[in-house]
């Protein structure tokens, strides 16, 4: 076994090579050049453990995609047993059958009226395909005015072109501005941001209002209006009250209008059921799936759509009405059989039914502890979802400058304490992985709770 002094020699020579070789996402690498970079070496369950030795939980799933835990037996032997047949093969003009079985598993348990499922490998690239596959429709159809997309305002839809254009965020997206098409931007019925002197109920009836009437307004224009159900994820956890998703698909469906629903970080449970849709009743037309369909395993992504949307691609060759997109790792094998695995585990381990409780649990305790924290306005939580917004001001509402860096240094200040979890700016997140313990629920939230008072209180 190496010695202290070993490891601690590896870790600045990893340090000193990550320094000079990488550039991480997300990140400005001015900063992160002069610190010390954690660095993880393996998972266990629900932990990461570092180079070091030093282990911890991972209270954002790997960045919201972890379901089942680190080193999954039922997850890993998927993998071991695919890989022993064929790693990759392509899906251009062939087939394979861990993608044909996924696919059949993904079509019985997705809204009514989902038929197809077009593989890729994130979610930026199911939003992508979403978004063509939409736009070509209503070209085939005939309605050549319907060039145009609907969505919501601060939505992320991820980093690519047609993705930025319709998740467009100030912060992350303004060098690239001239780069993007112009987009039909709807208020969502947040409260914290846009409607701060109504009620929840009137807020809603507001932001429903503003909706129908511009859409109503361009929907000779509007090829799709494309949303993320119950909570706007990178925004910072903006969460939606019942009502909002399942009347802007009706507003869609008296329109004429596609309806995409984003539920790549809102599917596969972390809602508290399969997908966020369900909690309305709504079957979109399109929806993106990535994240969490492999239990956090592999990149791996579907967009599935209607027999009706699929239908107008057909015809003969020389009519070249194909669908002309595709990736060189689409409907990866190694992906498709961990993701098979993946569904399976939901159904012999029940993820759904045992997520209730601490669901409940979570709510009493942000309730209970987080909320009268004096540097807390607002907390946002659907299902395993939350997102805590610490201001400067509560009786105003004031927000900490961004310089203040106070997201950043409550994670980090988590960080000593054994929790891995990630701010969007002043808002802390919290996504653990579904099958998480009560204790370690328990952990996760007392040592949020204590990292925000150290940090708020200085």
């Amino acid at each position: 076994m190496a010695s202290a002094a070993t490891m601690a020699l590896d870790y600045e020579a990893l340090k000193r090579l990550d320094h000079t070789y990488l550039w991480h996402p997300f990140t400005q690498m001015q900063e992160w050049t002069g610190e010390d970079p954690l660095i993880i070496e393996k998972g266990d369950g629900h932990y990461l453990i570092d180079v070091q030795g030093r282990k911890y939980l991972d209270g954002a799933s790997s960045l919201w995609c972890n379901v089942h835990g680190h080193r999954k037996k039922e997850l890993d032997d998927a993998l071991k047993e695919q890989i022993g047949k064929i790693a990759h093969s392509t899906f251009l003009g062939l087939s394979h059958l861990p993608g044909i079985e996924l696919a059949e598993k993904l079509i019985e348990i997705a809204p009514r009226g989902l038929r197809r499922v077009f593989y890729s490998d994130n979610g930026a690239t199911a939003v992508e395909i979403a978004l063509k596959m939409a736009f070509q429709y209503w070209q085939l159809k005939g309605e050549k005015s319907r060039t145009r997309f609907a969505s919501l305002v601060e939505a992320y839809h991820g980093d690519t072109i047609g993705a930025m254009s319709v998740g467009y965020s100030e912060t992350f997206h303004r060098f690239h501005l001239p780069l993007l098409f112009p987009v039909l931007r709807l208020n969502p019925p947040h409260v914290y941001r846009y409607f701060r002197r109504m009620k929840e109920n009137d807020a809603l009836a507001s932001a429903i209002q503003e909706a129908e009437e511009a859409i109503t307004r361009e929907k000779h224009s509007l090829a799709a209006l494309i949303m993320e159900p119950l909570m706007q994820g990178a925004a910072g956890m903006w969460s939606q009250p019942l009502g909002y998703v399942k009347t802007l698909s009706e507003i869609c469906r008296k329109n004429g209008i596609l309806f995409i629903l984003d539920e790549v970080a809102t599917g596969f449970g972390r809602t508290g059921k399969m997908f966020a849709c369900e909690h309305e009743g709504v079957a979109p037309d399109i929806l993106c799936l990535a994240k969490g369909i492999t239990g956090g395993y592999l990149p791996l992504a579907a967009t599935l759509a209607t027999e009706e949307i699929f239908s107008a691609f057909l015809g003969e060759y020389g009519e070249f009405k194909s669908f002309f997109h595709g990736h060189t790792y689409t409907g990866n094998p190694l992906g498709c059989a961990v993701a098979l695995a993946s569904l399976d585990l939901f159904k012999t381990e029940k993820i759904l039914d045992r997520m209730q409780p601490r669901i409940a649990y979570l709510k009493r305790r942000l309730e209970e502890d987080f909320s009268p924290l004096p540097h807390v306005g607002d907390i946002r939580q659907w299902g395993f979802m939350v997102g805590i917004e610490l201001v400067e001001d509560k009786a105003t509402l004031k927000p900490y400058p961004p310089e203040n860096r106070i997201g950043h240094r409550v994670i980090l200040e988590a960080r000593k304490r054994g929790i891995i979890i990630r701010p969007l700016g002043n808002v802390v997140v919290l996504m653990p992985p579904l099958t998480i313990s009560e204790e370690e629920l328990k952990g996760l939230l007392d040592v949020t709770c204590e990292s925000i008072k150290v940090v708020t209180e200085r």
